[in-house]
């Protein structure tokens, strides 16, 4: 079984490609910037902020998927500078309790749009 989740309460897509996929019991959301999903324009240029925005979006998808980010089995972190890991700490701390989902954070030089930040996520709805 496959089902494409979509929701407004996320940025729309920007590409061909799905907000998220569901295959069975797993979910496997898109990667998320931080794009206002109202306006479809970047939240601010303030990193906290945009990591804050992009949690936000995941967990709009989750919802839509009927679950929460706690589900999350896996997570990738990409950011345009490695020395704000710790920021992206701080803001998972209030989207997550343990026991934490597996996670990659990944230096690339460069993200959609010139952001700083984008994530995706893998769900398991298995319980």
């Amino acid at each position: 079984m496959r089902r494409i989740i979509n929701t407004e309460q996320a940025p729309a897509a920007i590409g061909t490609y799905s907000q998220a996929v569901q295959a069975g019991d797993t979910v496997y959301i898109s990667g998320q910037i931080p794009l206002d999903p109202a306006t479809m324009q970047i939240v601010s240029e303030d990193f906290e902020a945009q990591a804050q925005q992009v949690f936000r979006n995941l967990a709009a998808v989750a919802e839509a998927a009927g679950t929460t980010l706690q589900s999350a089995v896996k997570l990738t972190i990409f950011l345009t500078d490695l020395s704000q890991f710790a920021t992206v700490n701080a803001v998972m701390s209030e989207y997550f309790e343990e026991p934490y989902p597996a996670r990659a954070a990944v230096e690339v030089s460069a993200l959609p749009k010139g952001v700083q930040v984008e994530a995706d996520a893998i769900l398991y709805l298995g319980g």
